[in-house]
């Protein structure tokens, strides 16, 4: 992969990290790359390991996890403020991401990420396919 490929590619990573509560598809974040929908999704994968819908669903989850931990949103009203537009499939990836339901992530206590530094918050609580919901089932 070249760089420039690769710049292309940070450029719709970029925008789905800054507009990922935006209805965005895969022919407008290929577009941001400069690149054919089909080739981006190919590209992407090959360079960030997931695909362009995947890595959007995990920011998604991630500023989910965020506005549940402030218990002031409902679970249905945190699904729309992350840009989902079915509530269904937002507790279902939500539940595949971080091994819980968003209702048990909200109720649950976060007394102990008060402490944490911002700085380090977010990489303790970034949802991962790969980390916690294989630990939370084997706890």
């Amino acid at each position: 992969m070249t760089p420039e490929d690769l710049a292309h590619l940070r450029r719709a990573r970029d925008l789905m990290d800054r507009q990922y509560a935006s209805p965005l598809d895969v022919p407008a974040m290929a577009r941001a790359a400069l690149m054919s929908p089909s080739h981006f999704s190919r590209r992407f994968r090959a360079a960030y390991g997931e695909t362009p819908y995947g890595y959007l669903m995990t920011r998604r989850i991630e500023r989910a996890k965020a506005l549940l931990r402030l218990r002031t949103l409902s679970v249905t009203e945190v699904c729309v403020q992350v840009g989902c537009t079915s509530l269904g499939s937002f507790s279902a990836r939500f539940t595949e991401l971080v091994g819980e339901t968003p209702s048990a992530y909200r109720a649950r206590t976060h007394d102990a990420l008060a402490a944490v530094p911002g700085c380090q918050l977010k990489g303790l609580t970034r949802p991962s396919r790969f980390r916690e919901a294989t630990r939370a089932r084997s706890t």
